[in-house]
């Protein structure tokens, strides 16, 4: 009997453009011959299952189902592949755990803590081998003063960003003086991220992004670096996802003494955040020191053809389709 995936999509965020496509390639990967498959599009107008021939069936809330004309649909898990709120920072999950659904990601306690990069820095401080950066956690309430407070604490070039958010939107390299106070404007008021801000001092380095995940097995597996070299000033939204503004190289060029580091203390902050299923942790290995600065986790990693996960995928030799096939499976052996 094939397994019913209920493929969660969408959000109420600018990530959700992103879900879209996330979720559509995961879709064409998954094999319709073990896994039937419904995508199930959250959104604030309400939370749906469209047919092949356009009908829109609300999802039942009261037990995550839905009635095709008098079939109703429940679900064996679901593969969360909603960027944001509510997929990625706790809501959904503290809801399936409700329903008693299984589910592909983080539980809800760690997809809310990872969502506050501030707190997250803050768990991992600690972690042999592991540097971050110093910065400054700015709350509403520090508005009227965060630009002196961070002058106060902070040497430049700062990076400024919302604590709660992806996808980096409503993030500013500043480099002067008179940039900061239109930055953290723009943090503060980024959509649906809390109204609090994230200032870090700037770390010189190569950056790299790499996926780590439990199979079915429950053994920690970590994929191959991507290393990522922009023409931007940063890693921010265009960068990701304009073609031909950043040059992304998977596997990445990493001594095997570099791979050996990088991956125990990604698996350390994998045990430490208590995570689960497929995350994608950032960060940059310092000019000059070659020290890990820790820069953030998703919990939710892009799933495009062209995002991080399934390139590294592909270089660690697996097919993407079996990679999800052992997402599944580690959700419904959890």
């Amino acid at each position: 009997m094939k397994t019913k995936v209920a493929l969660i999509t969408g959000g109420y965020t600018g990530e959700a453009e992103v879900s879209y496509k996330s979720s559509a390639f995961v879709y064409s990967k998954l094999d319709k011959e073990k896994f039937d498959v419904y995508i199930i599009d959250i959104t604030t107008d309400g939370w749906f299952y469209v047919g092949d021939d356009g009908t829109q069936y609300r999802i039942n809330k009261n037990n995550f189902t839905i009635d095709l004309n008098g079939i109703v649909v429940t679900f064996d898990v679901a593969l969360i592949i909603l960027h944001g709120t509510p997929g990625e920072d706790g809501r959904l999950q503290s809801y399936f755990d409700l329903v008693n659904l299984p589910y592909s990601s983080c539980n809800a306690l760690t997809s809310a803590l990872t969502m506050n990069k501030g707190y997250t820095k803050a768990i991992l401080t600690d972690i042999p081998e592991m540097h971050t950066a110093k910065s400054v956690l700015l709350f509403e309430s520090h508005r009227a003063e965060a630009a002196r407070l961070v002058q106060e604490k902070l040497t430049l070039p700062y990076f400024v960003k919302p604590n709660a958010g992806g996808s980096s939107i409503g993030m500013t390299k500043v480099k002067a003086l008179d940039q900061l106070e239109e930055a953290l404007e723009k943090a503060y008021n980024a959509e649906n991220t809390g109204q609090q801000v994230l200032v870090e001092e700037f770390v010189t380095g190569r950056e790299f992004s790499q996926g780590i995940f439990r199979n079915a097995k429950g053994d920690l597996v970590v994929l191959p670096a991507t290393e990522v070299r922009t023409t931007r000033e940063f890693f921010d939204f265009e960068a990701k996802y304009v073609a031909g503004l950043t040059e992304e190289i998977t596997p990445a060029d990493l001594t095997e003494a570099q791979q050996e580091r990088s991956a125990g203390i990604l698996k350390e902050i994998y045990i430490r955040l208590n995570c689960s299923g497929m995350v994608r942790i950032d960060y940059f290995l310092e000019q000059g020191t070659d020290n890990f600065y820790f820069i953030e986790i998703n919990t939710i990693p892009g799933q495009t053809a062209q995002s991080f996960i399934p390139q590294q995928v592909r270089a660690f030799g697996m097919e993407a389709g079996d990679f999800y096939a052992e997402i599944i499976q580690a959700a419904l052996a959890k």
